[in-house]
């Protein structure tokens, strides 16, 4: 049976990916993750990741233990009661579930396209930088089967811990492309014949209902403020928009997001 340790001081150097949750580019070089939440450590547990230890009060553990028992022996399990966790990460927890995660290996663009059915549906965002944001797209994403995320140069991380508490754990099961050159990355797959459709609220060309994305496509989403780059627009097929009444300039980039991935599967009889 997996043994579970109590612990009442923070200093043991297993917790360390803990005590650092705050210092997000120490687990990006460790390629590690914290997982925050009951449900979403769950997922993480049930996933095909590797999970390297657990931190949560008891009662938690023990309701878990069975998907914590199928990780023996390569997990950990400590547990300390929510007071002491909120000492730990220096903020309110609503639970005190955590868990250390393993980042996937890199994917690169071509492994991607090669994993994926047809017709291909892939998402990438530019300038993403808000967790909170990105995680929902990710939510989205995966919500209306979307093969692969291509995450560009000037996003934040999908496993930023705000970002997979706010995907409730669906990046688990997402391919993830990181890029440090977005354009390229549009431009390799445009050579594959994927059109890239960028979604950009100030087009007077195309409308997401006469936009082509029944077949092989990837729908690119900007930040809220300055939407998607301009050499990223450049590098893709064509600009779309979501009609919308004037005095209405966009939507929150999850909601676009929603929409373009809704009207995508409705042109592939999926809806």
């Amino acid at each position: 049976m997996l043994r579970f340790q109590p612990i009442e001081s923070f200093d043991l150097p297993e917790l360390a990916a803990y005590r650092t949750m705050r210092l997000p580019h120490e687990h990006f070089v460790e390629r590690i993750f914290v997982a925050e939440g009951e449900k979403v450590v769950r997922r993480l547990l049930e996933s095909e990741l590797d999970v390297l230890s657990a931190l949560m009060p008891a009662h938690h553990a023990e309701a878990m233990r069975p998907l914590l028992e199928a990780r023996a022996p390569a997990i950990r399990v400590y547990t300390a009661e929510r007071p002491l966790l909120e000492r730990l990460a220096g903020y309110s927890m609503y639970q005190g579930v955590l868990a250390v995660g393993r980042m996937p290996e890199p994917l690169a663009v071509e492994t991607a396209w090669q994993r994926s059915g047809r017709p291909r549906l892939f998402v990438a965002v530019d300038g993403l930088a808000n967790a909170e944001n990105l995680g929902a797209v990710v939510r989205n994403a995966v919500a209306f089967g979307t093969h692969a995320l291509i995450v560009g140069e000037t996003s934040s991380s999908p496993y930023l811990r705000r970002a997979v508490r706010s995907s409730m754990g669906t990046v688990f099961d997402l391919p993830v492309v990181e890029t440090n050159d977005l354009c390229a990355a549009l431009v390799q797959l445009r050579g594959r014949g994927m059109r890239c459709v960028a979604a950009h609220p100030h087009t007077d060309r195309r409308t997401i209902a006469q936009a082509d994305l029944a077949r092989d496509c990837c729908l690119i989403f900007g930040n809220e403020g300055d939407g998607i780059a301009p050499a990223v627009r450049a590098a893709c097929d064509e600009c779309v928009a979501i009609p919308m009444p004037p005095g209405v300039d966009s939507l929150n980039v999850a909601s676009a997001a929603a929409a373009f991935l809704f009207e995508a599967n409705r042109q592939r009889g999926r809806m």
